[in-house]
């Protein structure tokens, strides 16, 4: 972590290799100054601890800002109908928006990490979050609020999360399962906080004032952004000046099957995911359940959610769960699906808050695992183009799922309908993810003649060596792991 001296040479892989497999290690880059594509050092090791706790705690912070903010908000929403006189369809965009610039701004993000890095965007990204609540405390129309406190906002957050997971990705490798978990319970801690928080704001300072203090904690991303230290490889004696790839947004991710296969299953899960929790607390009000009663199941899923997160990204880091981390994340969705059919024949509040329980629980799993599956899949190499692209394919999901719920009810007034076509889409999901891996897995090919005769003289060891056997099969059995990564496997590779 020394002085910055000339890095080694990054080369591109001709496209005709086999690359990117379930669980294979790339080498990582941030480049500074903003001269090359973000690729990361070649052949630095991950440390897997060391300042990476600080990473991983401002991971924690962002994770918790990016996915709590657009709920806390709605806190808001009863004073701003009155100071506009608007309904709630029309505060509710609000959320919407925020959660579509969060998604649908993937792609900009992955250019812009690629071309200045990681912490540059960061830092960026809070002034804009902090700015936009700011100015939305002077708005004099919901329109203005739409702009601020929604798009520059929800763009600033946008610009703090997707890079503090790609800084997250680099920084674990061993421990890369719990590092994602535990920066995943980020969210309904934050959720838990900034929801009272809001309320107590708003009680005291009105909306303006709740906005205003809110935009100066959100400036706390700029903090975060100062602990994103990039990573520095050593010079190699002898190495060339270090060559450069041009690509900001390398939409070569579509040629790996896995890649494809993964995004159209977090589309579809998408779908029905957040279903539930949007509708749960209306769902307990019909069934004549008090307000206070029927929000508390929002704190319950949240705090069961809080341990499940962490929970899963420790058992996926186990060594003998880590090559079928798709398998584990593929159960997960299936697990939250069969809580939504479960939920759908709730008849009392004792029956939805077993509910929250076991959504919780499940969503807490997916939470934990949809970005360590990615990145399992395409590696650190292309993780930032990845993401982006995944986030802004999930930006479309999120803008119909929870408004075609809402159709759905408004047609049949039925609770039970919009729970069993939520728990229909995420078990779909699941399917596509777990029938479509058995689909396209291959079976290793056998080396052909010249290669076998190659590789076998090149592990031949010489004769007077001396090489004890006993020793080579254990180096072959510890071959599958390799710097903390699962190397391919017929179980776990496409």
């Amino acid at each position: 972590m020394g002085a910055s001296l000339a890095p080694p040479d990054f080369r591109l892989q001709p496209m005709g290799h086999s690359r990117h497999r379930w669980g294979e290690a790339e080498p990582t880059l941030l480049a500074m100054g903003g001269a090359v594509v973000d690729e990361g050092p070649t052949g630095v090791k991950a440390p897997d601890g060391g300042w990476g706790w600080a990473v991983l705690f401002g991971c924690f912070v962002i994770t918790g800002f990016s996915y709590a903010f657009p709920k806390a908000v709605s806190v808001f929403f009863k004073e701003l109908i009155q100071e506009f006189g608007i309904g709630y369809s029309d505060t509710a965009w609000i959320s919407s928006i925020l959660l579509a610039m969060l998604y649908g701004t993937g792609p900009l993000c992955s250019v812009c990490v690629n071309r200045f890095g990681c912490r540059p965007v960061m830092l960026v990204g809070g002034l804009f979050a902090s700015l936009g609540m700011v100015a939305a405390s002077f708005c004099r129309s919901i329109i203005q609020v739409y702009l601020t406190t929604g798009v520059i906002t929800g763009l600033g957050l946008a610009l703090n999360f997707q890079p503090s997971l790609i800084m997250l990705n680099r920084y674990f490798s061993k421990r890369r399962p719990m590092a994602n978990g535990l920066a995943a319970a980020g969210s309904p801690v934050f959720l838990c906080a900034l929801s009272p928080l809001g309320q107590l704001l708003q009680d005291r300072y009105g909306w303006r004032g709740g906005f205003l203090i809110l935009g100066g904690l959100l400036l706390n991303c700029c903090v975060c952004a100062a602990l994103m230290r990039p990573l520095v490889a050593m010079a190699q004696p002898g190495s060339g000046p270090p060559r450069s790839s041009r690509r900001l947004l390398d939409l070569s991710v579509f040629r790996d099957r896995g890649f494809v296969l993964y995004a159209v299953a977090a589309s579809v899960m998408v779908l029905g995911l957040f279903v539930p929790p949007v509708f749960v607390v209306s769902y307990a009000k019909d069934l004549g359940v008090p307000d206070t009663k029927a929000a508390f199941l929002l704190t319950i899923l949240g705090f069961i959610d809080i341990f499940a997160r962490p929970a899963a990204g420790f058992v996926a880091g186990l060594g003998k769960v880590r090559p079928y981390s798709v398998y584990l994340f593929s159960f997960s969705m299936f697990f939250n699906g069969l809580a939504d059919l479960a939920g759908s024949t709730a008849g009392d509040y004792g029956g939805l808050v077993v509910f929250c329980i076991f959504f919780g629980i499940s969503y807490g799993m997916v939470g934990a695992l949809q970005f360590e599956v990615l990145m399992a899949i395409v590696g650190t190499h292309k993780f930032s183009s990845a993401i982006g692209l995944v986030l802004l394919m999930e930006a479309v999901a999120v803008l119909i799922g929870p408004p075609s719920g809402g159709k759905l009810l408004d047609a049949t007034h039925v609770y039970m309908y919009v729970f069993i076509l939520a728990g229909a889409e995420v078990l779909t999901s699941s399917l596509i993810l777990l029938l479509g891996n058995f689909c396209i897995t291959k079976k290793p090919k056998e080396p052909q003649p010249k290669v076998a005769a190659a590789e076998e003289k090149l592990h031949r060891p010489p004769a007077d060596s001396g090489v004890d056997l006993r020793e080579v099969e254990h180096f072959l059995k510890a071959e599958p792991e390799k710097n903390g990564e699962v190397v391919h496997t017929p179980e776990t590779s496409v």
